[in-house]
């Protein structure tokens, strides 16, 4: 516009308009005025967009975090210091509920936790979260407010109450070949669906211990329920387990993904594997059920803390011979299992 109305200026008939003249004075005096008006309205504008983007940026860099865990940081203070926490986060305490249902042997491996502290972190956690009775109602309450991610079967939902449910360990046990991995990589995707249309509205955290997971799959599955393909690979936390420890271990950094981000499934495929080779023997029986069931009280602790569903796979043999050949299952008996586990089972 500038550059516009110089044109003008210069193309004044001056014939018209003599040099001097109150004519000629009075239109560049308007054309200058209107000159003004323009470049403000161009510095007006320019500060407007600036200040949207810089809104829209930071709506979209806030992030909410999930309201049904509590921060760590609540428990700073008093005898607590910010080296602590730093020192429970390490040792994988990452919410006021995991200190919570940790018992004070465990408090006490943590650096710098003392006799003192562990009591101090105990009777703080307590105040945030219900480790007393409560009544039948309440609970039915609770229990009403759990999701059920659909299997992409209606008939397998219908016979698991609705399908795969929240806040529990669901186990799918049967022999090789027999459907185990090809169900977990479909609940990778439904889990991602809307509540309305039977998901979890949550990422999936997936540790593979048998090298199954094959994300070209995942994006069959996710183009079968009209997903981004990309979206749906970006919002699977994959990690592959290479012995029992290690499998253990990525339940730590499991905990603290779910306080950063929604998730609404954890799957272990296979969450045997790794122990019948790391455990040989009946002499190391006791060791291997003890690891075993550490790792499912694990797993339990992250299902109360965080809402999300847990499904793990788990390969058995149809006769009981004292071995099992994954390679060669039985034909006549090729089928696969679901079951809840129960509290007691570990």
């Amino acid at each position: 516009m500038a550059a516009k109305n110089e044109n003008i200026a210069d193309y004044v008939d001056d014939s018209q308009h003599p040099a001097g003249s109150q004519q000629e004075s009075s239109l560049k005096q308007n054309i200058k005025t209107q000159e003004l008006n323009n470049e403000n309205d161009d510095i007006d504008m320019e500060n407007s967009g600036s200040k949207d983007n810089e809104q829209y940026e930071d709506q979209e860099e806030e992030y909410i975090a999930p309201s049904n865990f509590t921060q760590l940081d609540k428990l700073l203070g008093g005898r607590i210091s910010k080296n602590d926490l730093i020192n429970l986060r390490e040792s994988g305490y990452h919410t006021v509920e995991s200190v919570a249902y940790a018992i004070k042997k465990d408090l006490l491996e943590v650096k710098g936790i003392s006799d003192l502290k562990a009591d101090y972190l105990l009777q703080e956690s307590s105040k945030y979260v219900n480790l007393g009775f409560t009544t039948a109602s309440d609970f039915k309450k609770a229990r009403e407010q759990l999701l059920t991610i659909t299997t992409g079967s209606q008939n397998l939902d219908a016979l698991l109450g609705g399908g795969i449910e929240t806040g529990a360990i669901t186990e799918l046990y049967g022999e090789f070949r027999t459907g185990k991995s090809q169900l977990c990589h479909t609940l990778a995707i439904t889990c991602q669906l809307p509540l309305n249309y039977g998901g979890a509205e949550g990422k999936c955290l997936y540790i593979d211990t048998e090298g199954t997971f094959r994300p070209e799959r995942l994006t069959e599955i996710a183009k079968r329920y009209d997903i981004d393909p990309e979206l749906a690979l970006n919002n699977v936390a994959y990690a592959r387990a290479y012995n029992s420890d290690h499998q253990l271990k990525l339940l730590t950094e499991a905990s603290l993904l779910m306080t950063q981000t929604r998730f609404g499934l954890i799957i272990v495929d296979s969450v045997m594997a790794l122990y019948r080779t790391d455990f040989a023997g009946r002499g190391e029986l006791s060791s291997r059920q003890s690891h075993l069931a550490k790792f499912l009280r694990s797993l339990q602790r992250i299902a109360d803390q965080f809402g999300v569903a847990i499904v793990i796979t788990n390969q058995v043999s149809a006769s009981v011979d004292g071995s099992m050949n994954m390679y060669n299952p039985d034909p006549t008996r090729r089928r696969m299992s679901v079951c809840n586990l129960p509290r007691w089972y570990w």
